[in-house]
């Protein structure tokens, strides 16, 4: 097998743990050894972080494989995957480590399981340099489900950095083959709806200045939608320490769903809070693709492995989604192209097409 070892360079590109996440999930899948060197090579603290130690983890336990050099602070691991399973799967970053992180590696995955799966996935739900689990679960779940499978996901605790201490479950069943996606018709936007929280002691009154200012906000280039986002105070029960934030999501005529969202941050003031998830809301809506820019590198994954040819419509093609579009195809051997869109109402716009020649992964268990 030593011959058939896949060389990855973890320095390149995004240079962090989305390297790591797509490389290792593209492995385990396809039966590949891997080698990843330069972990995180160009970050303030190089190497592996308690949260990608945790996904890397959960990936060898998922398919029962073999992983070298997984510790905090390396910059060097060695994966030998073997067959994927089914079953309970557990995950601690034992931080504020994003669970949305550790379910983007792990989803993949166990979609080619022998048997339904039950992710127990713990740390950060609402945290910094993630998307939040309401962005997983307003807007990448529908959109995902359209590769053809549905998953179920609970929020048991939510989690807020630095103390983490968050859970959701996520429930599966295996796919034999994913089919590929069309999203190129935007739409028209036909609602703005969103929630904005507060968890532990912080007060309500927190929840409703960023909602209203973050209303305000859109008003001012939306002026013919009603925009209803919620405050609310999370309760005790389902949320441990102190945190707040707020996700705002406009869905189109077509289905189309794109989000800005911001977390609080001692010494901000709500209304700022508000403003910036507006105003990234209100970008992803200037761009006329047809997914915001946090859901296009999470849709690369699976269009590399679906069976036929996918196209989206994005804004700017981020870093994250061309680090993706690498990987896939080194690892993979999926066929991309990112052209610019040539539709006359993308004419004055930053729009692009991406298309894959999906390789359509098969489930040998099914």
């Amino acid at each position: 097998m030593e011959g058939q070892r896949v060389e990855v360079d973890g320095g390149i590109m995004e240079g962090g743990g989305q390297i790591l996440r797509v490389s290792t999930a593209l492995s385990c899948l396809l039966g590949l050894p891997l080698r990843v060197q330069k972990i995180r090579a160009g970050r303030s603290t190089p190497g592996l972080r308690p949260q990608h130690l945790s996904g890397l983890e959960m990936v060898r336990d998922l398919c029962d494989g073999h992983l070298e050099g997984a510790e905090i602070g390396s910059t060097e691991i060695t994966f030998i995957p073997e067959k994927i399973r089914g079953g309970i799967h557990t995950a601690d970053t034992k931080t504020a480590g994003s669970v949305c992180l550790l379910m983007q590696v792990s989803m993949p995955c166990v979609l080619f399981a022998a048997s339904p799966s039950e992710l127990r996935l713990k740390g950060g739900t609402n945290a910094e340099m993630a998307p939040q689990i309401d962005y997983t679960m307003m807007v990448f779940k529908p959109i995902v489900e359209k590769f053809g499978f549905k998953f179920d996901c609970d929020i048991k605790m939510r989690g807020y950095y630095p103390k983490g201490g968050g859970e959701v479950i996520v429930r599966m069943s295996p796919v034999k083959q994913l089919d590929p996606i069309n999203l190129t018709d935007r739409g028209s936007v036909t609602k703005i709806y969103g929630r904005a929280f507060v968890a532990g002691v912080l007060p309500l009154k927190v929840a409703k200045d960023m909602a209203a200012a973050a209303v305000r906000c859109i008003r001012k280039e939306i002026r013919d939608l009603y925009v209803n986002i919620q405050p609310l105070q999370e309760s005790r029960d389902q949320a441990f320490g102190n945190g707040s934030g707020i996700i705002i999501v406009a869905e189109t005529s077509t289905g189309c769903l794109f989000a800005g969202s911001s977390l609080g941050k001692r010494g901000v003031n709500a209304d700022k809070v508000g403003i910036e998830a507006a105003e990234v809301l209100l970008a992803n809506l200037r761009h006329g693709g047809t997914v915001d820019e946090y859901l296009q590198d999470q849709l690369i994954i699976f269009m590399a492995l679906a069976n036929g040819i996918s196209r989206i419509k994005t804004g700017p093609v981020t870093l994250h989604t061309q680090t993706a579009i690498h990987f896939a195809e080194q690892l993979a051997k999926a066929k991309f192209t990112v052209k610019k869109s040539e539709e006359e109402e993308d004419a004055s716009k930053d729009a692009y097409i991406i298309e894959c020649e999906g390789i359509g992964m098969a489930n040998p268990h099914l």
